[in-house]
């Protein structure tokens, strides 16, 4: 049937989540039989298959004609290796890119995909790990495109979904796309995946990559690209059968770190100095030596930000502004962290703010050198969820937060030998939180 040659024809040129249906529509007419109006029922089915595969086609030209038009940032440092990112991904299906903070990568990566050809078969889904990153990116994703939100841009996440099926990009929790995973195994709906802040380790970022890991491997069509801060490069090319690694330096103002250890006392008659107090004192001494540039306080607990924000506000600065910022706030009340007005503005966050987001006017940071991470009891069968020291790298993207628009300082409150003992990486929360006798086999 000539309508089958016509049909090989379009395969490249369909939507990803249509190719499988017409290869299994093409396999079916390419198989024999015999019989009272055989040949006449197949025929039907070759027009009507074609007809698909000419609908599908013409919706993929469509998106290329609607592509928006992309604006190049020359002071990011990524816009340098623009040409080598676009290279790779033309060739390879998975690429690993190491940012470093202030690097643009977050941004810019998606767009680099649409110059590359990606998004005309399939949405480019971009994963962030936190809510609050993927609704900021996706905004200066379509800011940058000169769009309004939900056109070329969209987001989704929990109970929200502001993302149409005409989108070119979708920025989504990881949370998200696994779940994606059980109404589609293929994830047939997109042409090209962006894992970002890789580094996090999370289960939902792990399970992601394992699945995508093996995807990659089934779909020619599909494009991975493994971005982060701090990442194993050498580790993670070697998971995905020698993925090229492209490094990007970042775009860092110089930082002042200072250490300040919380102190305990050998006087039984005076109370130690716990970290909420540090960090407080922190902050005064900060409004002593200026009264300009915004403050980016980390505490490790939800508990321990509502008692900072209490002493803060007991402060009374003048024209001070004091925000909380943790995942479990809805995303109209994180938002507000974003938003610009007189005076001063303190933002008392735990992890969440370490990676992924860039908030406006940061000059200090104050790190409590601490964090909540999950841990796996075998003896009790539960996960638990200690304050524990967090890693270096950590530490350092926390100091990075204020190097990112100008110059800033970072005052931490705890040694410098303490922070040189500290593990390089955050151990993976994978290994963390599951039965060791299920290495032993």
């Amino acid at each position: 049937m000539k309508e089958i040659k016509k049909i090989e024809k379009f395969l490249d040129r369909v939507m990803c989540r249509d190719r499988p249906h017409l290869i299994q529509g093409l396999r079916g007419l390419k198989k024999k039989g015999a019989g009272a109006g055989y040949f006449e029922k197949k025929e039907k089915q070759a027009v009507l298959l074609l007809k698909k595969a000419m609908r599908s086609a013409d919706l993929r030209a469509a998106r290329v004609r609607a592509m928006p038009k992309i604006v190049a940032f020359p002071d990011l440092p990524i816009t340098h290796k623009k040409d080598e990112i676009i290279h790779a991904l033309k060739h390879h299906r998975v690429v690993i890119i190491a940012g470093e903070t202030g690097s643009g990568k977050t941004t810019q990566i998606p767009k680099f995909c649409m110059e590359a050809g990606r998004g005309a078969g399939g949405r480019i889904g971009c994963t962030q790990p936190r809510r609050i990153a993927a609704i900021t990116v996706a905004k200066r994703l379509a800011e940058e495109l000169g769009e309004e939100l939900g056109r070329s841009v969209g987001y989704k996440i929990r109970f929200d979904d502001r993302s149409s099926q005409n989108a070119i990009v979708k920025v989504m929790t990881d949370g998200i796309l696994l779940a994606e995973t059980q109404r589609d195994p293929f994830l047939n709906d997109y042409d090209t995946l962006i894992v970002d802040e890789a580094h996090e380790r999370s289960l939902n970022i792990d399970f992601t990559l394992g699945i995508l890991r093996d995807l990659v491997r089934k779909r020619r069509d599909l494009k991975l690209v493994i971005t982060s801060a701090t990442i194993d490069t050498e580790k993670f090319s070697k998971a995905f059968d020698d993925a090229p690694v492209i490094e990007v330096s970042g775009r860092m103002y110089p930082v002042d770190l200072r250490y300040m250890p919380v102190h305990n006392h050998d006087d039984p008659d005076q109370d130690d100095q716990g970290y909420v107090e540090a960090a407080v004192d922190a902050v005064d001494m900060i409004h002593r030596e200026s009264r300009q540039g915004d403050i980016l306080m980390f505490m490790p607990t939800e508990q321990d930000i509502t008692e900072a924000i209490e002493l803060l506000r007991g402060r009374r600065y003048p024209g001070m502004t004091v925000l909380p910022l943790y995942a479990r706030l809805s995303a109209h009340e994180q938002a507000r962290v974003f938003s610009r007005g007189p005076g001063r503005k303190i933002i008392v966050s735990t992890n969440v703010a370490e990676t992924s987001l860039t908030i406006p006017g940061i000059k200090y940071v104050v790190d409590s050198g601490l964090a909540r991470i999950p841990h796996y009891s075998p003896r009790t069968r539960t996960t638990a969820l200690p304050v524990s020291p967090i890693s270096r790298s950590s530490a350092d993207q926390r100091k990075g937060r204020c190097g990112r628009v100008s110059n800033g300082i970072c005052i931490r409150l705890y040694d410098e030998t303490d922070y040189g003992s500290r593990a390089l990486f955050t151990s993976p929360e994978i290994l963390r939180r599951i039965l060791p006798k299920s290495f032993s086999g």
